[in-house]
């Protein structure tokens, strides 16, 4: 008898059964499942990746067929091909790895079964085909794994036979033509440094670029010292001369001459007249030189403005005609001067050519100092004509030197005491004053500060000053001996 309730517990026990089975069958469908995904995402890494590491030689062989009728392509391509999954061929045909790569003897592809008698079959579309004896296959067949890539040293092996068997050079590359033909700008330098270094031995480096840029500074450093000893304005041993031309030109100071020793920042001006001092004590003495030209001059009012000695023009010689005569003020310059009590020196401005003509003018000079008490120097003063043609512009440097000398000793030989005037220029370019030595020099240059570089003992340092007792302007002086103690 069926009590209520057996036959529904008795089936209830059976679904329970059933449906833990369903379920474990489940789960071991999805463990299958990810198992599987997981080796065919392992399978598809490891084919990647022997892909990317494993290179694919492509080689060409005598007699085998050409890579672009012998290729096999990724479902299709060439005439004897074969795509993935599938294998190659023999004899002039080829298989692809992964839809690339071909060659010209044997080949056979990875990743599925050979194929032999030149006929090549794959998967997916497309179809290809070889004919067995297209193409004799040579007695040396290369491996298919040197083909295909190389893995591990026997492979390594085959690729070093291969290039020995082929003589591969540098030059069969076809990459050459990515760079130029000359070199960028900023390895210009390099180069040449390099080009430097194999020219003197070929193993010396390119230097440092800071020990370049000292060389060169030291190199301009050295070049410039050269310009400066070449330089006539820095190197000491010249002096500036303005020609009569205006133009102007350095001249090399000789060695042998005396040069003055003046300490030029001793010059005071004093009431208009110059005066040198050292040491609390006026080493100069002021004077004026007078010719006719100063017209009439006021002797006693002259030396109370402060002028000890005066130097008057005695005569000339004609530039033009040639003959000698007296100032047309002498006469008169020379009784008030006198009468003044002031130290009286003359100069001659002498147009000689001939040395007869250099003694007689200075006899003449002698002649017309008779009676007459002369403290300081005959002076020999001999020049050009401004805005005309003097005489002496027709003698050399040697021959004016010749006219000065006899006309001084003669002055000389006489008892008074003789003196040389002229410009900077005259001095230094139209005499030579290493003949001239046993002279006294009255300089005649305007400036603050003379730049004659010898010995000098007078300075006529102005054309234009202005003194009591001379109307208009006069020549001043400063004299750097008293020759009225001599």
């Amino acid at each position: 008898m069926r009590l209520p309730g057996d036959y529904e517990y008795s089936d209830s026990r059976l679904s329970m059964k059933y449906m833990a089975a369903g379920v474990s069958l489940c789960l071991l469908l999805i463990l299958g499942v990810v198992i599987w995904t997981n080796k065919e995402a392992d399978a598809k890494r490891h084919k990647e990746k022997q892909e990317t590491e494993t290179p694919v030689l492509v080689l060409e062989h005598e007699g085998g067929g050409q890579a672009g009728n012998n290729a096999a392509g990724n479902n299709a391509a060439g005439n004897s091909a074969a795509g993935t999954g599938a294998a190659g061929a023999a004899n002039g045909a080829a298989a692809g790895a992964g839809g690339s790569g071909a060659a010209n003897e044997t080949a056979a592809g990875a990743g599925g079964p050979g194929a032999a008698n030149g006929t090549a079959a794959g998967t997916g579309s497309g179809e290809a085909a070889g004919t067995a004896g297209e193409t004799e296959t040579k007695a040396d067949t290369v491996p298919a794994e040197a083909v295909m890539g190389f893995n591990g040293s026997k492979s390594m092996e085959m690729v070093e036979r291969l290039y020995a068997e082929h003589r591969l050079v540098a030059s069969d590359l076809d990459f050459w033509d990515m760079y130029p033909e000359t070199p960028p700008d900023y390895m210009q330098g390099a180069l040449q440094d390099e080009t430097d270094g194999k020219a003197q031995g070929g193993t010396e480096e390119p230097k440092d670029k800071y020990a370049r840029y000292e060389e060169e500074a030291e190199k301009e450093s050295r070049m410039e010292e050269e310009k400066t000893k070449q330089d006539p304005s820095k190197d000491g041993k010249h002096t500036l001369v303005t020609l009569a031309g205006g133009e102007e030109e350095w001249v090399l100071i000789n060695p042998y001459l005396e040069k003055n020793t003046y300490d030029f920042s001793n010059l005071t001006m004093r009431q208009k007249q110059l005066a040198y001092y050292a040491d609390g004590k006026t080493y100069s003495y002021v004077g004026a030189d007078l010719s006719k030209y100063n017209e009439e001059v006021d002797f006693k009012v002259l030396k109370e403005s402060g002028v000890s000695f005066v130097m008057l023009r005695l005569g000339m010689r004609g530039y033009g005609s040639g003959e000698l005569m007296t100032d047309e003020k002498f006469a008169e310059y020379m009784a008030k001067a006198m009468e003044a009590e002031m130290n009286i020196g003359v100069y001659f401005y002498s147009q000689a050519i001939t040395e007869e003509e250099a003694a007689e003018e200075a006899n003449f000079v002698i002649q017309n100092l008779e009676n007459y008490p002369i403290t300081y120097p005959v002076a020999f003063d001999m020049e050009y004509v401004a805005n005309d043609t003097a005489r002496v512009e027709s003698l050399t440097r040697e021959e004016k030197t010749k006219m000065a000398k006899v006309f001084l000793d003669t002055v000389k030989e006489a008892g008074y005491k003789p003196m040389v005037y002229g410009t900077k220029e005259w001095l230094l370019k139209q005499v030579d004053l290493t003949k001239l030595t046993d002279y006294d020099i009255w300089l005649s240059q305007q400036e603050e500060v003379p730049d004659y570089p010898y010995q000098f003992q007078m300075w006529q340092y102005s054309k234009e000053g202005n003194l009591n007792g001379v109307n208009g302007n006069v020549n001043l002086n400063i004299s750097f001996v008293d020759y009225s103690e001599k």
